[in-house]
């Protein structure tokens, strides 16, 4: 038997390239399935070629198509627990039906009155339980049926209208808002006046005379309803802030305005702020946001910072600011904040005619502003539910053709109106700076805690604010007023 020749070292170190492919054999399931196919079948009949990816459109800046069932934050980019909302469609605490509801609300109609068991009491017993009450409740005992009134009297009605007994009346006329849509409490007169504009209130200018009712003290000398400011030329009436507040309990068709029809914007006419207010409801309590912004140049002198800052017809900011402001620290950091506005670009031939030294800060300047430690934090006045930003953004001046883009000053402000039953509201009262008798002193860090104003109003659009600081208006708690030089 012959050996098969030997291969050399070259041979065996140098072998021919093979030209066997490897190919994937396929499985078991995806023949079987192939040959049902085939079989099922004819042969003559062509499959329709497959349809090409649609070639999408790209997106601005670095956007990305995402499918629909997709269940992200567009902000956080985290998926949202639906578990919340899940347990939100649960029944809590009842499982009746909308028709055992009817039922009993049907049953409580035809319920027999208490009359004949007030009555059964001596009338003794009932002036007896009667005097242990206000006279404000006792008034609302009587009005409530002919059976109290026969057994109450009528005499805590003429209690009220004497001057010493004059929160007791608005006590009771305030428990009458319901039952009086066409009709608006003026508490000047503590009388429910006729509403003259009836679902056609709106919000108007301070030097426009804008009467909501007919009021006989409306003129006269010393005389100023409640009311608090928003800018030199806009204020808000407490008699707007009722309207909405009551459309909110009591329906808006009815008893008064959407809250929305309090919102504006406008323009300063002797300045270059504008203005924009926005008004929302949470818990009860009406929320107002005040943006105000104005161009700025760059290393003002304070002449021109004051020039800037304060209205000259008598000496209070432009933007919204609470009763406080001249005791904190609200106006240094304003000032603070536009002294970090950098200069505006100067080329080197610019630069070249003032002298030999070039800048080189001034070619190409930073236009994102970093403020600094003082004057980036947030502040919340300590003696009223208000809070304020200062910040520095580049804007658009179309008025000026050479420089388009400029620093802008921003003071962006939010308050807490309060729930709009009486100007004596402890929030109400804060803000104008009002002292109301027998009430301690308001405390905001206290009252409100942790939660930020601005963060429960910017969440009613889903917008989640960057963490801030929150600092005091008035860390050293000094109240001075216009006694102090460093307000101005």
């Amino acid at each position: 038997m012959s050996e098969p020749p030997k291969q050399s070292f070259i041979s065996r170190l140098f072998r021919s390239k093979s030209r066997a492919k490897l190919t994937k054999s396929p499985s078991s399931k995806t023949a079987l399935s192939r040959a049902s196919t085939n079989s099922s079948q004819p042969p003559s009949i062509d499959l329709p070629p497959p349809v090409p990816p649609l070639n999408q459109k790209p997106l601005a800046h670095g956007a990305i198509y995402r499918p629909l069932d997709d269940n992200r934050d567009e902000q956080t980019g985290e998926r949202r627990d639906d578990t919340d909302l899940l347990h939100g469609l649960a029944h809590h605490g009842s499982h009746d039906s909308l028709d055992s509801l009817n039922a009993l609300k049907m049953k409580e109609e035809w319920r027999p009155s208490g009359v004949r068991d007030v009555a059964s009491l001596s009338v003794r017993l009932w002036r007896s339980i009667a005097s242990l009450l206000p006279v404000g409740d006792q008034a609302v005992l009587a009005l409530t049926t002919r059976t109290l009134l026969a057994r109450v009297g009528a005499e805590s009605w003429w209690e009220l209208e004497k001057e010493e007994n004059r929160k007791e009346k608005l006590r009771f006329l305030m428990k009458l808002d319901e039952q009086l849509p066409g009709h608006l409490l003026c508490f000047s007169c503590a009388i429910y006046h006729v509403r003259t504009q009836r679902g056609e209130e709106s919000l108007k200018k301070a030097n426009v005379l804008n009467r909501l009712y007919f009021c006989p003290r409306v003129g006269k000398p010393g005389h100023e309803q409640p009311r608090t400011r928003i800018s030199p030329d806009w204020n808000l009436p407490f008699t707007f802030v009722q309207l909405v507040m009551r459309g909110y309990r009591y329906g808006v068709s009815s008893h008064g305005i959407p809250v929305n029809e309090l919102g504006r914007r406008w323009k300063d006419p002797y300045s270059e702020w504008t203005h924009q207010s926005r008004f929302y409801i949470h818990k009860g309590h009406l929320l107002m946001r005040v943006s105000s912004k104005s161009f700025a140049g760059a290393k003002l002198p304070p002449s021109a910072q004051r020039h800037l800052l304060y209205s000259r017809e008598d000496y209070t900011p432009y933007f919204s600011a609470c009763a406080h402001w001249r005791d904190g620290e609200l106006m240094p950091v304003c000032k603070c904040a536009l002294s970090h506005i950098p200069e505006n670009r100067l080329t080197t031939a610019q630069q070249f005619k003032s002298g030999p030294l070039i800048k080189q800060n001034l070619l190409r300047p930073n236009a994102i502003v970093s403020l600094c430690s003082r004057c980036r934090p947030m502040r919340r006045c300590p003696e009223c539910p208000s809070e304020y930003l200062v910040e520095l953004k580049l804007a658009e001046d179309k008025e000026d053709p050479m420089n388009r883009f400029k620093q802008a000053i921003v003071v962006t402000r939010w308050c807490d109106l309060g729930d709009g039953t009486s100007p004596d509201v402890i929030e109400w009262a804060a803000i104008n700076g009002l002292e109301v008798e027998g009430r301690e002193r308001y405390d905001s860090f206290r009252m409100m805690g942790r939660r930020a104003i601005s963060g429960v109003f910017e969440a009613q659009n889903g917008v989640t604010m960057p963490g801030q600081r929150l600092m005091s208006l008035n860390p050293k708690g000094v109240t001075r007023g216009e006694d102090d030089e460093d307000w101005y």
